[in-house]
């Protein structure tokens, strides 16, 4: 094609709609890095790279702040719009926590019984989600630990996960004053059974990554534990059998004297992420090596199943959260929130329930009854 025959512009257009200005280097913030590609040898690739968004947040268990929520935007739009950025990887500092979700210091203490600025919140969490879900290069979710409540919603608005053996995932709403309806009410049914998917919603039960891979939420548990140089699987997890007496219990927990055995050597155990990585490498080369603008038509089709709930639910889900900030939010986030002051980090529900069977209004006395009181 001969584009020298009409005028044409020569400039560069620089498409992208953020700076710097929302990512940091000191927690609580978004580390954004660009790393090189390599190839199936392990050499780089010169001119190509990935791009890790990286919550940081470790000693809150990698829970999202605002100004975190605007840097997962930030490093979605950014990346979308380099062109030497093959894909994103979405992951967290250290070894315990991908993400437990928004943080709930700051939701007890500010947004707490205050409808219209968490509403102002949502605006930017759905952002976030909506940021993931329209990211223009495929997204991997690199787990590197607990995968929780809004963790595990904004997890499963990425494209692939390849978790950390050691982690653990499902929702905490229903027991600390919140629903999952930034996401794992749209995205679970997807991936698990409507049963599976509905038990894991409410139930805030922990499932592990080997029960997650089995049950079709992600696609690889990487063992990162190391003992006398040598790696092993997470202990505290049955995978040496599919099957006992007729159940299956692939990646159900061991119990009893097992159970402790376990967790000392969880404890006593190196950790090692290298395998993990290589798996991620493994990943990122793949889609190096297939045609770009094919290969981002295919994944946005796909991601269109789970965007079309999410796009028809997530301004009533603003309004919804917004408020019950001033009733159920309110009790359980403040609860979970002041447990090192209460030494308990739930309501009465018992009590809570008998006082709604007696019509009885949402006022102080009511909070009063239904709260831990402080340990003297």
């Amino acid at each position: 094609m001969d584009l020298n025959k009409w005028p044409r512009q020569t400039d560069v257009k620089n498409h992208e709609l953020f700076d710097e200005q929302h990512f940091g280097t000191e927690a609580p913030c978004v580390l954004y890095e660009k790393r090189p590609v390599k190839d199936n040898k392990g050499n780089e690739v010169p001119g190509l790279y990935s791009a890790w968004i990286i919550l940081n947040n470790p000693k809150q268990y990698n829970s999202y702040t605002t100004e975190m929520v605007k840097g997962v935007i930030a490093g979605c739009a950014k990346a979308s719009a380099d062109r030497s950025v093959v894909a994103v990887i979405f992951t967290a500092v250290g070894d315990k926590a991908f993400c437990t979700g928004g943080n709930t210091v700051e939701y007890a203490e500010y947004y707490s019984s205050n409808p219209s600025e968490y509403m102002q919140y949502m605006d930017l969490f759905n952002g976030m989600v909506d940021g993931l879900l329209d990211c223009k290069k495929p997204v991997i979710c690199r787990v590197n630990g607990m995968r929780v409540a809004g963790g595990q919603e904004i997890g499963m608005a990425c494209d692939i996960a390849i978790a950390s053996d050691l982690a653990i995932f499902g929702q905490a709403g229903p027991r600390h004053g919140s629903a999952p309806v930034g996401g794992s009410t749209d995205f679970l049914h997807w991936n698990l059974s409507m049963e599976n998917a509905m038990w894991n919603c409410v139930s805030c039960e922990m499932w592990s990554a080997y029960k997650m891979v089995n049950k079709g939420l992600i696609s690889k548990a990487v063992p990162v534990l190391k003992v006398n140089g040598e790696f092993i699987r997470n202990p505290q997890v049955i995978t040496d059998k599919f099957v006992e007496n007729g159940e299956i219990v692939y990646g159900d927990p061991v119990t009893g004297e097992a159970a402790a055995k376990a967790k000392q050597l969880v404890k006593e155990a190196e950790v090692d992420f290298s395998l993990l990585d290589a798996e991620i490498e493994k990943l990122i080369w793949t889609f190096t090596n297939l045609f770009p603008n094919c290969l981002q038509m295919s994944i946005d089709m796909m991601r269109q199943k789970k965007k079309f709930f999410w796009d028809m639910n997530k301004l009533a889900y603003r309004h919804w959260l917004g408020t019950n900030m001033s009733s159920e939010a309110y009790l359980g986030f403040n609860a979970f929130s002041t447990k090192r002051l209460t030494g308990k980090d739930t309501i009465d529900f018992i009590k809570y329930r008998q006082l709604l069977a007696e019509a009885k209004p949402f006022d102080q006395e009511l909070v009063d009854a239904v709260m831990a009181p402080r340990k003297e």
